[in-house]
């Protein structure tokens, strides 16, 4: 055969016509292995992408208890924190959260997660109740606040004589009679 004339492919051809098997397997393993490569580092850039997009939730923890209603929350790359009583996020509290900025919440089982580029894992922290009367002294003598945070309904006694039933908020001072019975609203 001439070089010249039927090109330089003709030069590993069998005189059928076709390619030689050995030439054709070097070919297709050739396509193949750069396909290969071509697919892992596409993955692997991919992979990266999706990682570095998926929100980093950092504080608080999973199952998360404070007897404070006032939760720091701390993560980076999303823009709202979403907070909910139910796991399916039925009916969410939304909120544009500053660096620094603390959520106050009441007594509950929340379940909570920040939504940015992608959403992010659900971590679930609880508020525990906490009842708790300090004696204070008033001008017109003594009285008790409620220095919990859960309102208390509150039986005053002058005596063994009730005087009032009050709910006493958080932070709110009863100052009537001399003895005090509460309860957990």
């Amino acid at each position: 055969m001439n070089k010249h004339i039927l090109g330089r492919s003709a030069d590993y051809r069998l005189l059928d016509g076709s390619a030689h098997p050995k030439l054709r397997s070097k070919g297709a393993s050739s396509v193949a292995k750069i396909d290969v490569i071509v697919v892992v580092v596409s993955l692997v850039v991919l992979m990266g992408l999706v990682g570095y997009a998926r929100p980093l939730v950092i504080a608080p923890i999973n199952d998360f208890e404070s007897l404070d209603g006032n939760i720091l929350f701390s993560f980076e790359r999303a823009d709202i924190l979403l907070v909910d009583d139910n796991l399916d996020f039925t009916t969410p509290d939304e909120y544009r959260v500053v660096a620094g900025e603390k959520i106050k919440l009441e007594p509950g089982v929340y379940y909570w997660k920040v939504s940015g580029v992608l959403g992010s894992e659900i971590r679930k922290l609880t508020i525990k109740s906490r009842v708790e009367l300090e004696l204070v002294e008033t001008e017109e003598g003594m009285a008790v606040v409620n220095s919990g945070n859960v309102r208390l309904n509150v039986d005053v006694y002058d005596g063994d004589e009730l005087v009032e039933n009050k709910k006493l908020g958080v932070g709110e001072i009863s100052g009537e009679g001399d003895k005090f019975v509460g309860e957990m609203e």
